[in-house]
């Protein structure tokens, strides 16, 4: 590639950002523009449902980089602009920010439009305000002035995301009610032994959990009064905290005829369909022990992001991921190794007050770990995992045992 190739980004997050650091890290001397549709400096979002929420972050700390950083590496930064088409075959973007549109021309094109909360539609009352979503800085800074101690708020969706949010409106002394569709919180993710784990969390804080409990639609007229059930049962609230899930935010590459398949899809080079166009980051599925995948986590978007970086640059390089998540709920830290589908038993290691691990495994190889104030085990399953290598059960059911032996061992 030339060292003047004009290289636009296109989603100023976590991977967009990497990208641009590691473009320039690597030598690109050429243009490097990165378009945002959000008009902050690209920033941290895991934080936003946890100490940015809880006001133990302020805005400052929130950024990756300071607006000094795009300046002294020569990034173009073009804030608060929507692309409202790619047009392929003149390699240009159409840009708008409600004062006009403009063009925008590429030699290489990098998608990092991450991801968009699902919202419940108007006819079941989705559009009412009080009702929030946790997404993006808008989202949170729109919803503070709701948390207020004492007021009811009511959370729909058991997933990691809700689960914060009801954290953190438990710390601040909020009235709070999950409701969830499925049989058990975490039900899509994890393993039963987790989901009783982070339901006995929150129940000893004050959070009432409903699970197997369908939402029918919102009550209220000019703002969510209550919640109806699909059993008759009304819940008032002051208002609702949606976390019922994500999309890739593949809109635009599928306006442009791109594959998409569970998000933009990408090659084990993490290129688009289009030569010319690569992907990174939540928007992106790629090819992962022969299927393809799609991660949410800032793990998977950074390495992506410096796969991308080196590959425009002529490195030819492989994305290999290698999964990895983490939660904070009140005094607990889970850390997750691996996906652990297709699992068909769990080791479970309880060293007491709290600290527990949970080993997935399929017959004897070693799949994934959820790691609940267990850091020790984290960090050995995650490197047994990584290395596709299996961990001793009987060392690992035993809190007696060191898990250091299983790296000495490697089975």
């Amino acid at each position: 590639m030339s060292k003047d190739a004009k290289i636009v980004i296109v989603g100023a997050g976590q991977a967009g950002a990497t990208l641009a650091q590691h473009l320039r890290t690597k030598g690109h001397e050429g243009p490097i523009t990165m378009i945002g549709a959000e008009p902050a400096l690209p920033y941290q979002r895991p934080p936003l449902s946890k100490a940015y929420l809880l006001g133990e972050m302020d805005l400052d700390s929130l950024f990756l980089r300071p607006q000094s950083f795009y300046d002294d590496h020569a990034v173009e930064m073009k804030l608060g602009m929507e692309v409202t088409a790619i047009d392929r075959q003149a390699k240009s973007l159409s840009l708008a920010n409600g004062e006009g549109e403009s063009q925008l021309a590429y030699d290489h094109l990098i998608l990092t439009t991450g991801s968009d909360p699902i919202r419940l539609p108007a006819a079941l009352g989705g559009h009412l305000p009080g009702i929030h979503v946790v997404r993006g800085l808008a989202d949170i800074d729109g919803m503070e002035p709701d948390i207020v101690a004492g007021r009811k708020v009511l959370i729909v969706g058991g997933g990691y995301i809700g689960l914060e949010a009801a954290a953190v409106c438990a710390k601040k002394g909020l009235d709070v009610t999950l409701i969830e569709a499925a049989e058990r919180i975490l039900q899509r993710v994890a393993s039963p032994q987790t989901s009783d784990y982070f339901r006995a969390l929150h129940q000893s804080h004050g959070v009432k959990i409903l699970e197997n409990t369908r939402l029918e639609r919102f009550l209220g007229e000019d703002r969510v009064t209550c919640a109806l059930l699909a059993d008759g049962t009304q819940l008032e609230a002051d208002f609702v905290i949606c976390g019922i899930g994500i999309r890739p935010a593949s809109g635009l590459a599928e306006a442009a005829g791109l594959t998409v398949e569970n998000g933009i899809w990408t090659n084990e080079f993490a290129q688009t369909s289009d030569p010319a166009i690569w992907a990174a980051g939540d928007c992106a599925s790629f090819p992962y022990q022969g299927e393809q995948i799609r991660l949410e986590s800032v793990g998977n978007a950074i390495d992506q992001a410096k796969i991308v970086a080196e590959n425009i640059l002529g490195a030819g390089k492989v994305y290999h991921a290698k999964p990895w998540f983490w939660s904070d709920q009140y005094d607990v830290k889970l850390q997750i190794a691996g996906l652990n589908k297709g699992y068909d038993r769990i080791v479970e290691r309880d060293s007491g007050d709290g600290v527990l691990s949970l080993w997935y495994y399929k017959g004897e190889q070693l799949l994934a770990l959820d790691a609940m104030n267990d850091p020790r085990a984290y960090m050995v399953g995650k490197r047994l995992i990584e290395a596709g290598q299996s961990a001793d059960p009987a060392i690992v059911g035993n809190p007696d045992e060191d898990l250091k032996q299983l790296m000495q061992r490697r089975r």
